[in-house]
């Protein structure tokens, strides 16, 4: 199992003027028109992709309203229609029914992550078939026959998650599989008979097994200790596929034959495997790989061994595809750092594509916004750091910029290659970005993911202020301007960085970053618990000894060390980062005469999800920066003051 990537996926941008700068290499000069935060969170976010059964429309989740809710768009292209029309909890389309119109979605509570499943009936009513209060449900898969369908459940324990399948004639859910081990359930075989089961053991390592549903037996598949992930079963059941890097720094693709035991590998690239699946009839085979903080995906023919081509485009690269049950038509997504993922179908047997959305806002021209660059450095061992670049296209030799260091989530998230809105939103109002990749980041190989374990605010802080150097050294950076923001474990580096290297950033953006591990550790959700004694393996168990190691990296208790102004954001809903970290983290930084903004969101949990929050934070912030870092805008409150507002 990989590490608890607590990922921080943000978007935004602000200010409408125009700039024109010299560029740096270039004597020419460039207009680079400005944004408002308005216009940069019109573009629209959209995600899934379910085919309906006749192939007539995919059922998708889009934020067009504000709030992320469920769509349909016509497989030959059309205005996209509304589904639901919530203005409180943001509903995630699941999937359209495999033989009729009836649909699948999720909500949670603004943010608390007690996920329910809905379905939408013909009638247009709304049922919640998981209602137990409390209990958090995820769906599993469709039956083979379409008759019923798997879904996972907390509420006999709140700890683990029991397996469960729930028929189409009255929604009565019936358990499959009890799990009082405490096991991370994975794939069911078509014929109902097996499931693979994990355990983890550390943060990294895992152990997969393969259980007899109808013997009740259970079977170790991996021999030796190493990361190891079900992928999928065979279409024909005679085999599980999984992931593994044993003897490997990569993890690459096993196939075990269920009947005789033998582990054949099937595929290995130079970066980690992170997913593989059949699709319905088992015509494909689709494989993700992470390449250098990008997806690649391929599509193997299975009768021939070969992949197919996929369609290219420019700039762009296909970040997530999917197929119709008659395995004749493709989704996909494709988009890049510079440009949101639209929707797109593909007739697999015609070649005819056709694009369905157009999610950047038109009034945002495409030659405005940045593609980042993937650069490296040496950390102050000698160790190469991967990160990502976003230079403003305004900075040149004469005319510096500012610049901000951010991480990413995790422990063990990634920045990865992505539109972030956020980001081109900060790049557009002439702040650079590194997206640093600290040691412990995943995708560059398990020997550079484990060198933060119980290791956390040393040597990962030591890679960032290495990233501000590496900043610091280039001709368009304002060598004196340069801040740290992050979210989650990145909130955390944040604050790390404040307090134990206080003179190395200008300022310092928490977004619901950890500022306690002893009080976040103890107060872990409870479904997390098939994976807390490695989480506690990888930071510290709170409840031993490492407490006074973990109190000693935990900013919240040297505060008094913090000089550099800061600005704090969380969601009251967090599950996962408790909103009084927050509180306290800013009483305390208060106290020490040190300028200091609190934006708390009462609906918003873990990441802000509404337009109207994600405006009001980004703006919030970039203000904050103009203030405090660029020095140009703005009146910037008294030391000791907390500018606080309650959203």
């Amino acid at each position: 199992m990989k590490k608890i990537a607590i990922l921080l996926i943000l978007a935004l941008v602000w200010g409408c003027k125009e700039e024109t700068k010299e560029n740096s290499g270039n004597s020419m000069s460039k207009k680079v028109k400005s944004y408002t935060i308005e216009q940069m969170m019109d573009n629209e976010a959209i995600g899934g992709g379910s085919f309906s059964h006749d192939n007539s429309k995919l059922l998708i989740s889009s934020n067009r309203s504000g709030i992320y809710n469920m769509y349909t768009v016509p497989l030959e292209g059309g205005e996209m229609m509304p589904v639901t029309q919530s203005d409180s909890s943001s509903v995630f389309a699941i999937s359209y029914f495999p033989k009729d119109d009836r649909m699948l979605f999720r909500m949670d509570g603004n943010g608390d992550e007690i996920y329910h499943i809905y379905i939408k009936n013909l009638n247009g009513s709304i049922t919640d078939l998981t209602p137990d209060t409390g209990a958090r449900a995820s769906f599993h898969s469709w039956a083979e026959d379409k008759k019923s369908f798997f879904f996972t459940s907390n509420k006999r324990d709140s700890r683990f998650m029991d397996l469960y399948q729930m028929d189409f004639l009255n929604y009565t859910p019936k358990m499959i599989y009890k799990n009082d081990d405490g096991f991370d359930i994975g794939d069911l075989s078509d014929d109902e008979k097996y499931l693979s089961l994990s355990k983890s053991i550390n943060t990294n390592d895992s152990d997969l097994f393969l259980y007899n549903l109808q013997a009740k037996t259970q079977t170790q598949i991996n021999e030796e200790q190493s990361a190891n992930s079900s992928q999928d079963f065979s279409p024909d059941n005679s085999a599980l596929y999984y992931t593994t890097d044993l003897d490997n720094e990569f993890s690459y693709l096993m196939k075990y034959d269920i009947a005789t035991g033998e582990r054949t590998k099937v595929m290995e690239r130079d970066w980690d495997i992170m997913g593989s699946y059949f699709t319905e009839n088992g015509t494909y085979q689709v494989t993700y790989i992470n390449e250098d903080a990008k997806n690649t995906i391929e599509v193997m023919e299975t009768a021939t061994g070969k992949n197919i081509e996929l369609p290219s485009f420019p700039n762009m690269d296909i970040t997530n595809v999917g197929f119709s049950d008659d395995e004749k038509w493709m989704r996909f997504y494709a988009g890049g750092s510079q440009t949101p993922s639209n929707l797109y179908v593909y007739n697999l047997e015609t070649k005819e594509q056709k694009q369905l959305t157009h999610v950047l806002n038109p009034e945002i021209e495409q030659d405005d916004l940045v593609t980042a660059e993937v650069i490296r450095y040496k950390s102050f061992d000698g160790l190469e750091i991967p990160a990502i670049y976003y230079k403003p296209k305004q900075a040149s030799v004469d005319s510096k910029v500012p610049a901000l260091v951010w991480v990413h989530g995790g422990p063990g998230g990634q920045s990865r290659q992505n539109f972030s809105s956020f980001i081109q939103y900060l790049v557009n109002h002439g702040y650079a970005v590194l997206a640093v990749n600290n040691r412990g980041s995943s995708g560059y190989g398990k020997s550079f993911y484990k060198m933060d374990d119980l290791n956390h605010g040393d040597k990962d802080l030591k890679d960032c202020v290495e990233g501000k150097n590496w900043l610091a050294s280039q001709p368009e950076i304002d060598a004196e301007k340069i801040g740290i923001i992050g979210g989650s474990y990145g909130g955390y580096m944040t604050m790390a960085a404040l307090t134990y290297t206080p003179e190395e950033f200008a300022v310092g953006v928490n977004l619901f970053g950890v500022t306690n591990w002893i009080r976040t550790l103890r107060s872990i959700p409870p479904w997390w618990e098939s994976f807390k004694d490695a989480l506690y393996l990888e930071l510290g168990d709170p409840n031993s000894a490492d407490s006074v190691r973990l109190k000693a990296i935990s900013p919240l208790f040297h505060t008094d060390k913090v000089t550099k102004p800061l600005i704090v954001l969380q969601g009251s809903k967090d599950p996962r980062v408790l909103q009084v970290e927050s509180d306290e983290i800013v009483a305390g930084v208060k106290k020490n005469g040190v300028p200091v903004e609190y934006v708390l969101f009462e609906d918003e949990g873990h990441g802000f999800v509404k337009k109207e929050n994600q405006i009001e934070a980004y703006s919030r912030v970039l203000q904050f920066l103009d203030v405090y870092l660029k020095g140009d805008a703005g009146t910037p409150i008294k030391d000791g003051e907390s500018m606080e507002s309650d959203i």
